[in-house]
């Protein structure tokens, strides 16, 4: 795959979504003729202020005349830009999709037929692991990839416990590579790295902000086939992911939880809105093929 100079250098200064960058490219006639450009007029284009276009285009300069995609390569980063064959398509159906992915390990799994996310509280009790333990082993033998976030609970659980069973687990990042969120994540992080994948839409050095979260739940979201949650407080992260995946035509898959339970009350909510309660992995295949022709 060839990539442009100037497309790497303009993200790792300015990392922004498809939308804005194809505006811009548009508008240059060739992203090769940013650096040609005013601060006043790329202002105008990205709606930004002067000040910070200007600040943008001294960093483009400088990064520019760097082979940034030698330093990729250094560091096991590969580059998978919007028109790249490993670049989900279904993320093209996004508001806002990643210009670029960035991803460590196997990019052919972004490429399998099927794929199921599995995500639930950060809080997860031991429900949410007997749920996975049930849920998961079927959709392994049936080669569907698991995708998650590699977050605390059960993002870590989903993940884990797909490992454990033999299957293949994507996770999603809402920051660089040079940065580890969380830190008690290290292992299964390099696990991932090595025979899984983990991508993300940010730089090597974007750090973790609050904000990068939601953007990350889209991605979830958009690359997988249905969504299943575990556990969810009526307050919880997890719903954003829902709300994507209700607005791009996604099954939502809820286990069933305890009336006494916190985290229970965000499932349990989703199941009266219309979610598909389910308990084991099988009624998912069986859902999607022989009710909803998708499998």
């Amino acid at each position: 795959m060839e990539y442009s100079q100037e497309l790497l250098s303009l993200h790792y200064v300015y990392p922004l979504t498809l939308n804005k960058f194809q505006k811009l490219a548009k508008t240059l006639g060739s992203i090769r003729n940013i650096g040609k450009l005013h601060p006043t007029e790329l202002a105008e284009i990205l709606i930004i202020s002067t000040n910070s276009a200007e600040k943008l285009l001294t960093r483009y300069h400088r990064v520019v005349k760097k082979n940034l995609k030698n330093v990729y390569d250094s560091a096991n980063i590969k580059i998978i830009p919007y028109y790249s064959k490993y670049y989900p398509s279904n993320l093209l159906q996004l508001t806002d999709p990643p210009t670029i992915l960035y991803a460590k390990g196997d990019v052919s799994l972004l490429t399998q037929p099927f794929k199921i996310a599995i995500i639930g509280s950060r809080k997860a009790t031991n429900y949410s692991s007997l749920a996975m333990n049930c849920i998961i082993p079927p959709l392994v033998e049936q080669n569907i990839v698991i995708v998650s976030g590699l977050a605390k609970g059960a993002d870590s659980l989903a993940h884990s416990t797909t490992i454990k069973y033999g299957g293949k687990t994507i996770g999603i990042l809402g920051h660089g590579f040079s940065h580890l969120y969380p830190k008690e994540n290290k292992k299964l992080a390099e696990q991932m790295e090595g025979n899984h994948l983990l991508i993300t839409e940010y730089p090597p050095y974007v750090g973790v902000q609050k904000w990068h979260f939601p953007m990350r739940n889209r991605i979830i979201s958009g690359i997988s086939n249905a969504i299943v949650v575990t556990e969810a407080s009526l307050k919880s992260g997890t719903l954003i992911t829902t709300e994507h995946a209700l607005e791009h035509g996604k099954d939502i898959f809820v286990v069933p939880g305890p009336i006494d339970s916190e985290q229970s009350k965000g499932t349990n909510s989703l199941l009266r809105e219309g979610a598909i309660p389910i308990w084991n992995g099988q009624q998912i295949i069986e859902e999607l093929k022989l009710f909803l022709g998708k499998y």
